[in-house]
């Protein structure tokens, strides 16, 4: 299928494009890497009558730090995620996982924003964001506000997102020196959603957990915070059976829904074993 004809805006700055939204209304959408809502077009699962391409604006394409906050501009692709010495000092999860999401191709054009906006719980950086305590710029008519990303994912393709608002940044606080790591992700090929993944931020002392956060992608209608799981091992030693539980109170927040990926008894095992990979695999990384 072909989309609907639409008229094509291509604004060269962030207030241009506030004043496209307000003006247009619910008919208008925001391009940004396209890889989501082109093949949606196509389909006529959506049929803007607008679409306002952001990919003029390199106001909105950076990686700069501010104080013990990292910042990146949301048009800021996959790719300079993955080549930033920056965030492979300071934030290597997010390199990490990065690398791992779809193919070369889609990596050069999609971006940290267009991938969080979607809203997809397929997508990869929502479960990120949640894990790093990350938060959003989003920019309107009345102005700029600041949102959480444990407030903005509300349900499958539905974020806290106004229709007259674009994302402009996103701010990560940078994990305290010497933290863990790991974005453990099982897909059945490249370019694939994920059949289930985690991301574990975590901090030791000794052997024992300091700090430790673990988010799911594509297990439930958003990505989730596994908050039992993290309660679990704070302050405790970091062995097979502290893992296990925490795997266990993983899988029992997850609803995923049946596909050709797998059903559901088979999606919520991998979270586990995904939960567990992670946890191993960032205990190994971390500096104790």
């Amino acid at each position: 299928m072909i989309p609907r004809p639409f008229e094509y805006h291509a604004p060269s700055s962030v207030d241009d494009v506030v004043k496209l939204l307000v003006d247009l209304g619910d008919d208008a959408k925001l391009l940004a890497g396209g890889h989501s809502l082109l093949p949606m077009m196509k389909l006529r699962f959506a049929e803007p009558g607008h679409l306002i391409d952001l990919g003029r604006i390199p106001a909105l394409k950076y990686i700069a730090q501010e104080g013990n906050e990292i910042r990146i501009g949301a048009m800021t692709s996959e790719n300079e995620l993955i080549w930033s010495p920056l965030l492979k000092e300071k934030i290597p999860l997010l390199v990490e996982a990065a690398g791992l999401i779809s193919d070369p191709q889609v990596r050069y054009k999609g971006t940290i924003g267009g991938d969080i906006s979607h809203g997809d719980p397929g997508n990869d950086h929502p479960a990120l964001m949640l894990c790093l305590g990350a938060s959003f710029v989003l920019r309107g008519p009345k102005g700029e506000r600041v949102v959480p990303a444990a407030g903005y994912f509300l349900g499958t393709y539905m974020t806290a997102i106004q229709p007259d608002e674009l994302m402009t940044e996103v701010r990560i606080p940078v994990p305290a020196a010497g933290s863990g790591w790991c974005y453990a992700k099982l897909k059945r090929k490249t370019g694939d959603f994920a059949t289930a993944a985690t991301a574990v931020q975590l901090q030791m002392q000794g052997d024992t957990v300091q700090s430790v956060s673990i988010a799911l992608t594509n297990v439930a209608d958003t990505a989730l915070k596994a908050s039992d799981a993290e309660a679990a091992l704070l302050g405790r030693k970091l062995d097979d059976a502290a893992i296990e539980d925490a795997a266990r109170k993983a899988m029992a927040i997850c609803s995923p829904v049946e596909d050709l990926r797998g059903d559901v008894e088979y999606k919520t095992a991998m979270a586990g074993e995904m939960t567990r990979r992670a946890l191993h695999t960032a205990a190994a990384r971390a500096k104790r």
